[in-house]
């Protein structure tokens, strides 16, 4: 083992001779020490890092996984999965995200950088202890040491480098489904939304755009003249984001795939030949990401798509997903003809069925093909969590030599930490379930402990039948998760917010609405996490230290000023909160009331009708607020509301930029410091801006902590 210190707070253990990853760009600097901080090391085939833990203590971490906030009790298998039905058994999801952080009398963080399998077990085989198994012995670990979790996160976000800002416009509700087929279904989703009056900013182009499902084309008969139609939709308000999967179909006369053949760009078998897998065009090649060369070519095929006037993409598919090898296809066919005419007893008919059910993303097929990392071949399985994130940045490499300055969407369904430099995530396919809706709100700090920050899940569940209370209750959580999207499948119910009864599309639209209401607020807070290497989404027991607010599960702060408290049970017209101290209720059902209640410090237990969404003001803290247009492009801007809860002074700063460009990154952006102190029956209100904006006019309700009101307006001169 060496030893290299990276800082005063962060050492890095080298086991071996680890892959670069190139997850971590500091190598840091070799020093003499013998030992490895806080675990005990075991070593035979694999390492193996144990902890033993407090009764006490807290295990935050692992990005998008199962079970709460608390990983304590679990086991978490770090490995990149396609499985839609991820019940509470699966240990595995899309992504892998290998950092954990323990908050007890001892604080610290641990990131696993492998790219392989890793398997943290978390008190579930004791239930003091944590074990931690890498499936080698060339690994880098990192120990991060701090005396807060938030100081923790900070420094390891320092280390894992510059984050994703999407453009501004992404933060606009945003439509999907599999099964939109061509230009005219695309059309009437589009006007349904304009009928009905429900803001959006972006309908989904998925699988069905494309010709034969190959990445980079399009149906000519179903979407005859796309770059118009592209055009068309932006006249009409709305963007168009198309899929893009990771398989390339096999197929003479497809430009990507003899590019692909000829150049060498696809990942191996065993006897050098590409390697061969079946998705959603049938048989298909992965561009071998890993490759610089590969990830060139691939991301400047983006390029043409863009041309006809996309903004952002999807990438999909990305694990990689296999439905089918030969290999797979042909043991299930023999096992089928071998049992044909057979009386099949209860063994012999499950192990007929798994099969055909063990042939999609099989460890086997994973373990049969190959990269080709400088010269020398890897096999996939070693390095499987880094295809997604490699595919990511295959598009964000692509975009920064296309159009440089400019800011793209960009998410992905598989990814591993360092993918957060190149686009967001989105969680990946659930179902219509409450318990789905719950593990959503569990994943957000999650996720942005390992650099994700923007994230977001299919609103309503990709799979299943959503009914209108469920698709009410889960979008006044996807209110405030930067990505909010409504995604379904093909065959279920449709769930566009005018889908349901006249009623439901009246509480639907006024929530969308409250969300571009918000959108200054959450985007400021969003800018201002990702420059400061922080986090969107916190648990309670970030910010407060005592007992209840470290057990809380269900409750998140969203920013520095509020908390949220979302319904997830069905039926539920209301439930119990912790105040971990006095706040202002401010229930929603339309953002331009104001109605505002003190709560104190405590256990409560408060209504929430269907059509309500309860958002938490903190102490001393001031929520800013715009209105809602057709779309973002279309607000003006010009106007906010600023709703306070004051006892002796509140404060704000407001963060502001074009929301297109990177110019942010050489510091062109606009802070607004407001300063509210309360003068006997009166307010003191001051702001100071650092550059431009486009606000002329505040509006201030401000509340003390007896429930009394005052209003004030504020002219800004200074606006330019």
């Amino acid at each position: 083992m060496k030893t290299f210190k990276i800082n005063e707070k962060i050492y890095k253990y080298r086991f071996g001779h680890p892959l670069a990853t190139e997850i971590v760009w500091d190598s840091g600097e070799e020093i003499l020490k013998s030992e490895i901080d806080y675990f005990q090391k075991v070593t035979d085939e694999k390492l193996r890092l144990i902890f033993k833990m407090e009764p006490d203590d807290i295990v935050w971490g692992l990005g998008e996984n199962q079970k709460g906030m608390n990983k304590r009790g679990g086991v978490y298998l770090s490995y990149c999965s396609d499985d839609p039905n991820h019940t509470p058994d699966k240990k595995s999801l899309y992504g892998a995200h290998n950092f954990i952080l323990i908050d007890g009398k001892t604080k610290f963080g641990v990131f696993i950088d492998y790219p392989g399998k890793v398997v943290f077990d978390i008190g579930n085989g004791h239930k003091e202890i944590i074990e931690i198994i890498v499936d080698t012995l060339d690994v880098d670990v990192y120990m991060i040491r701090g005396n807060q979790p938030r100081e923790i996160i900070h420094e390891f976000l320092q280390l894992i480098g510059e984050g994703y800002a999407p453009p501004k416009w992404a933060f606009g509700y945003q439509q999907s489904r599999w099964s939109y087929p061509d230009q005219e279904a695309i059309d009437e989703v589009a006007d349904a939304l304009i009928k009905h009056d429900i803001p959006c900013d972006a309908i989904y182009l998925d699988i069905d755009y494309m010709k034969d499902f190959k990445d980079f084309t399009i149906n000519t008969e179903r979407f005859p003249q796309f770059k118009d139609f592209v055009y068309a939709m932006k006249e009409k308000g709305f963007r168009l984001v198309p899929i893009i999967d990771a398989g390339v179909k096999i197929e003479e006369g497809y430009e990507v795939y003899e590019e692909g053949v000829e150049k060498g760009h696809f990942c191996l078998d065993g006897e050098g030949n590409p390697f061969v897998a079946a998705v959603w065009p049938g048989k298909v090649h992965f561009p071998d990401f890993l490759s610089p060369k590969v990830r060139r070519w691939f991301g400047l095929k983006y390029k043409e798509m863009i041309e006809y006037g996309i903004d952002g993409f999807w990438n999909d598919m990305n694990e990689p997903a296999i439905f089918y090898t030969n290999r797979g296809l042909k043991a299930a066919i023999e096992k089928a003809k071998a049992s044909e005419n057979k009386n099949l007893d209860i063994y012999s008919f499950f192990s007929l069925k798994d099969v055909f059910v063990q042939m999609s993303n099989a460890l086997e097929d994973y373990q049969s093909f190959y990269h080709n990392l400088n010269g020398k071949l890897v096999n996939h399985h070693t390095v499987h969590n880094l295809y997604g994130y490699n595919m990511t940045r295959a598009a964000a490499e692509g975009f920064s030599v296309i159009d440089p300055n400019k800011r793209f969407l960009l998410f992905s369904r598989a990814s591993c930490i360092g993918a957060h430099r190149y686009g967001g995530v989105w969680t990946g396919d659930n179902h219509s379930w409450w318990e789905h809706l719950l593990l959503n709100l569990k994943m957000m700090p999650s996720l942005n402990m390992c650099g994700f920050l923007y994230v977001g899940a299919d609103t309503g569940g990709f799979s299943g039948d959503c009914h209108a209370q469920l698709m009410i209750r889960w979008i006044q959580l996807s209110l405030f998760t930067p990505l909010f999207r409504n995604h379904s499948a093909m065959g279920t119910r449709r769930q566009e917010p005018y889908a349901y009864d006249q009623e439901s599309t009246g509480i639907i639209r006024e929530m969308i609405r409250l969300r571009y209401a918000i959108v200054p607020y959450l985007y400021a807070e969003y800018m201002k996490a990702l420059m400061a290497k922080d986090v969107y989404f916190s648990p309670l027991a970030f910010t407060y230290q005592d007992g209840m607010s470290r057990s809380v599960e269900d409750q998140l702060l969203v920013g520095e000023s509020i908390m949220i408290t979302p319904i997830y049970q069905e039926n539920a017209l209301g439930r119990y909160v912790w105040l971990p101290e006095d706040m202002l209720l401010w229930t929603v059902d339309r953002y331009q009331e104001r109605k505002l209640k003190v709560m104190k410090m405590g256990h409560h237990y408060i209504d929430v009708p269907l059509n309500q969404v309860p958002i938490f003001i903190r102490k001393s803290k001031l929520l800013i607020l715009g209105t809602h247009g057709r779309n973002m492009d279309s607000i003006d801007g010009s106007e906010i509301s600023i709703i306070g809860f004051i006892e002796d002074h509140a404060s704000y700063i407001y963060y502001e930029d074009d929301g297109e460009t990177k110019a942010y990154l050489k510091g062109k952006y606009t802070k607004i410091f407001i300063n509210v102190y309360r003068k006997n029956d009166d307010l003191d209100i001051q702001v100071r801006l650092t550059g431009k904006t486009k606000i002329k006019k505040m509006h201030f309700y401000i509340v003390d902590m007896e429930g009394n009101m005052i209003q004030r307006i504020k002219i800004l001169n200074e606006s330019k």
